[in-house]
């Protein structure tokens, strides 16, 4: 099964999306990066030290240059913007949001390319987001990481 496809079907287990989010915007990490850790882990893939740190180097400046700008205009016109009509704003706000969320694609077929072949038996999602977190970030969100491996889908 490709990233992409076990993002799709991932994604959509119940509470992953929440999780995802809470991750992301509490926690400060990066969902895509995430979520490629998990499914090197559920499909056999080993990642080691300089793999994690390659795709956290490549995550950052999609992240910096193309997602993280995306999300703020997205977030910026969801409120009302007085003289611009309802309609308007909500029609370019689905555009920017479709743009983010290509950005995102883009990012986990880049990440994809960077992964060994199948080497194994399914590891740890837990242990493997746990490995990639801790290169993003020097800050660990455990708790999160447990809830979200938790709820993807084996």
């Amino acid at each position: 099964m490709t990233l992409w496809d076990w993002v799709v079907r991932a994604y959509s287990a119940d509470g992953v999306a929440e999780t995802c989010l809470e991750l992301q915007d509490s926690a400060g990490q990066n969902v895509p990066l995430l979520l490629w850790a998990a499914w090197t882990a559920a499909t056999g893939r080993d990642l080691d030290a300089d793999a994690r740190a390659d795709a956290c180097d490549m995550a950052r400046a999609w992240d910096d240059s193309a997602v993280s700008p995306l999300r703020a205009v997205r977030r910026a016109l969801k409120a009302r913007i007085p003289d611009l009509e309802d309609a308007a704003r909500e029609a370019i706000r689905a555009q920017v949001k479709a743009v983010e969320l290509d950005a995102e694609r883009r990012l986990l077929a880049a990440l994809e390319a960077l992964t060994r072949a199948e080497s194994g038996p399914p590891r740890s999602m837990l242990d493997a987001m746990v490995a990639v977190a801790r290169v993003w970030s020097p800050k660990t969100p455990r708790p999160g990481l447990m809830r979200l491996a938790e709820r993807l889908p084996a």
